[in-house]
């Protein structure tokens, strides 16, 4: 292929682009739609299956279990089979089994199919991160990787709500909308194209080898910082009942605060990215992590509690993109898949350990405002190192669009 075919193909990227932000939102897809018809899948199953307690949570965490483990397994098919006969064949699948739920009579059977379906999520996710670093570079791969974010925010508020409403009618309703992304199959087939048939053009700015630091460095913030930033969805509402704010409706409120304050902090990304470079913009995220998490295990009213999780969810907003940025160029074309695979993995891997951590920490502190407290010190902590790191003079000192510094 000559280069000239390769800037025609990037040129027309607005379309790969528009697939990729559509499959990547699949995976915020997985979890929306079926946690408001937990309580009616309680109700149905609970009677009737003595370890009900136990499974119900697990039809939506599992899924988020089973990307942790899969996605290293995804990025590694990625690499040896190509990364779009892999998101096609996902995407499928996740529709196939996203929607056997709603057609079966057993709560053991349910959560089996859902851990498969995370496997699913698991190539998607992984999938569409390195086609976005496989198809573009520099400013333009940035761009989708905050469009990425945003897509997914946008997409996880509107179906939240979507399933919500048709759970109303029966907790099986919701499980067919996960029949859409076989629209997205043939869409994919004909506009996107596979980056290891044009290696050489393709990969012309990769780096000549892996940057283990800077994978390492990402890999670890991302994972930490999911840890952080799941207190707030996870403990929040027992600090709520606490106060003996025990509406529904207000506890909700305090979380749609918090998605919509995680959207804002990604929209204003590029921004701050530009202004304080990717080290910087550490330091600001955990700095408006820890003071967000400061400020709720000292709230003690519902107002405080939304100046809180908003605080908190402009910094979580902030997280994905600036640490996935530096992973994706710390990686050759061909270790992409693997690479971000190791990626999604951190990220879930945060995601399951949150509670853990805060349990283990309630264990020694005896409350849970005083672990709260004691992870809102290790983020400032975290945060004056990246501050110190971004002072360092010269190499180490990275500017506003070099994202290969971590």
């Amino acid at each position: 292929m000559t280069e000239v075919n390769v800037t025609t193909r990037q040129a027309t990227g607005g379309r790969e682009g528009a697939l990729l932000m559509l499959g990547s939102s699949l995976t915020i897809m997985g979890a929306v739609m079926v946690a408001p018809i937990l309580p009616k899948l309680g109700a149905e199953f609970g009677p009737v299956e003595p370890n009900a307690q136990v499974l119900v949570p697990m039809a939506i965490t599992g899924p988020a279990l089973a990307i942790a483990l899969f996605a290293p397994v995804a990025g590694l098919l990625a690499d040896r089979l190509g990364r779009k006969n892999l998101l096609i064949l996902a995407t499928l699948l996740y529709a196939l089994l996203g929607a056997i739920p709603a057609f079966l009579n057993d709560l053991q059977a349910i959560v089996g199919v859902r851990l498969l379906f995370g496997c699913t999520e698991a190539a998607v996710m992984t999938c569409c991160a390195t086609l976005i670093a496989d198809y573009w570079s520099g400013e333009e791969r940035l761009k989708y990787v905050n469009l990425q974010v945003v897509t997914i925010g946008v997409i996880g508020s509107l179906f939240f709500v979507i399933g919500g409403a048709l759970g109303e009618h029966s907790w099986r309703t919701p499980f067919y909308l996960y029949l859409l992304p076989i629209l997205l199959v043939p869409l994919m087939m004909k506009v996107l194209w596979e980056p290891g048939q044009h290696r050489e053009q393709v990969s012309a700015n990769d780096p000549q080898q892996v940057n283990m630091w800077a994978l390492l460095v990402g890999y670890l913030l991302v994972f930490a910082g999911m840890v952080l930033n799941f207190i707030v969805p996870v403990q929040a509402p027992a600090l709520l009942v606490g106060m003996g704010v025990t509406s529904s409706t207000m506890i909700g409120a305090s979380a749609g605060l918090g998605l919509l304050a995680t959207l804002g902090g990604s929209l204003i990304w590029p921004l701050m990215r530009r202004l304080l470079g990717i080290r910087g913009c550490n330091a600001l995220l955990l700095a408006l992590i820890a003071m967000g998490l400061w400020l709720l295990a000292h709230a003690q009213s519902f107002n405080a509690v939304l100046v809180a999780v908003t605080i908190h969810g402009i910094g979580a907003g902030l997280l994905v993109p600036n640490s996935m940025a530096p992973v994706m160029n710390a990686l050759t074309g061909a270790t992409r898949g693997r690479g971000m695979g190791g990626f999604t993995a951190s990220l879930y891997i945060g995601q399951f350990v949150s509670p853990l951590v805060v349990a283990a920490l309630i264990a020694q502190s005896g409350d849970l405002r005083e672990a709260i407290s004691a992870l809102a010190i290790a983020s400032l902590v975290g945060a004056g190192i990246w501050l110190l790191a971004r002072m360092i003079p010269g190499r180490a000192a990275p500017s506003a669009t070099d994202t290969s510094l971590t």
